[in-house]
């Protein structure tokens, strides 16, 4: 190699250590075992390498800055504009403003995101980073401390750190809530994309269905799938096979659509519904139960107030921001996951009486 086309990854995996480790090693910062950066040092000197003139001035003084990549849907969906609150007023803490990174902005040019991108900011939080988001490679090699919100499935370097949530486990959640109340024939409108979460949800509805032996009719929507797609396709979905007597939403806010859908086709909606007017010849028609993968404005006050899974957005958004500045200020080790909770929220939409 020439030191024009040595990268830090090439010291990296040259050295047997990761990409942080790496870089804190050349740096000086972090805790790195002496051995470990005489050895990165001895490898970076043997392949030529030579840091950009980013991390150069980086070294030497902090912008006070750390960067927010959010999907491009972000800007309509309440869950992302509070986690994001969430995130400043934690980066505040420890003295550091919140630049947010538009979808342009974030490749930074036809180059990829790692110049302007580091030479503006001390770290980086990437939100539920998507395969197909070409700016997300350019930022989880921008050359500074990328936190992720969920993992990302790319095959690229990896962050400095994430924190995680159990979405596999919130859907099951929803499932067995459902079932437990009576559901015998429950859907699951799940999100398309390539996101940790689109793809766990879709996964989870497979395999508890294959687990329970429980045929779980599987619908894919857009990531942020609005009320009126989510009602279009439930619509499709109860006329095609009415027999279905739950559905799940996972879209942040899409949930309202689903009982617009079940209102229009005469199904009422949860355990304590009334019963709709019925002939000699015709059967009272199945209740629905509703739930949602994410809570929010939309599903507390909806008529009836819709079961949702809590993701705590503003704490998560505060969630990603700490990891950061614990690594940023060396109070954490690079390579760290932290999990995130949530909390099931039940309500009239699936549970009979008082919740």
């Amino acid at each position: 190699m020439t030191s024009r086309t040595v990268t830090l990854l090439d010291v990296a995996r040259t050295a047997g250590v990761s990409k942080s480790t790496a870089s804190d090693a050349l740096q000086g910062s972090g805790r790195v075992a002496e051995a470990t950066r005489d050895r990165v040092r001895a490898v970076a000197e043997e392949l030529g390498y030579r840091p950009n003139s980013a991390a150069r001035r980086l070294r030497r003084s902090s912008t006070g800055a750390i960067g927010l990549h959010l999907p491009q849907t972000a800007t309509r969906l309440d869950y992302y504009m509070n986690l994001a609150f969430g995130a400043v007023a934690r980066a505040q803490e420890d003295g550091f403003d919140v630049v947010l990174l538009a979808p342009a902005s974030s490749m930074g040019g036809t180059g990829g995101a790692s110049g302007p991108v580091a030479s503006r900011v001390d770290g980086l939080l990437v939100i539920d980073p998507e395969v197909g988001d070409s700016a997300v490679p350019g930022l989880l090699d921008a050359g500074v401390p990328v936190v992720t919100g969920e993992r990302y499935l790319g095959p690229t370097a990896a962050p400095t750190g994430a924190v995680i949530c159990d979405n596999a486990a919130s859907l099951t959640a929803l499932l067995d809530h459902v079932t437990e109340r009576g559901a015998r024939r429950p859907a699951v409108l799940a999100p398309a994309g390539t996101s940790a979460w689109a793809t766990a949800l879709r996964a989870t509805a497979a395999s508890w269905g294959q687990e329970h032996g429980v045929d779980v009719a599987l619908r894919t929507v857009p990531f942020a799938a609005t009320p009126g797609e989510a009602e279009e396709t439930t619509l499709a979905l109860l006329r095609a096979d009415p027999a279905v007597d739950a559905v799940i939403c996972a879209p942040d806010g899409a949930a309202p659509g689903v009982l617009r859908a079940a209102a229009t086709l005469g199904r009422p909606v949860g355990p304590d519904a009334p019963p709709a007017a019925t002939t000699h010849s015709r059967k009272a028609p199945t209740p629905l139960l509703v739930a949602s993968c994410v809570d929010g404005t939309a599903t507390r006050s909806a008529e009836p107030p819709v079961t949702a899974v809590d993701l705590r957005p503003a704490a998560y958004g505060r969630a990603c921001a700490e990891l950061l500045c614990d690594i940023l200020a060396g109070r954490t080790p690079p390579d760290t996951a932290r999990r995130h909770a949530w909390a099931l929220e039940t309500r009239a939409s699936t549970t009979a009486g008082p919740a």
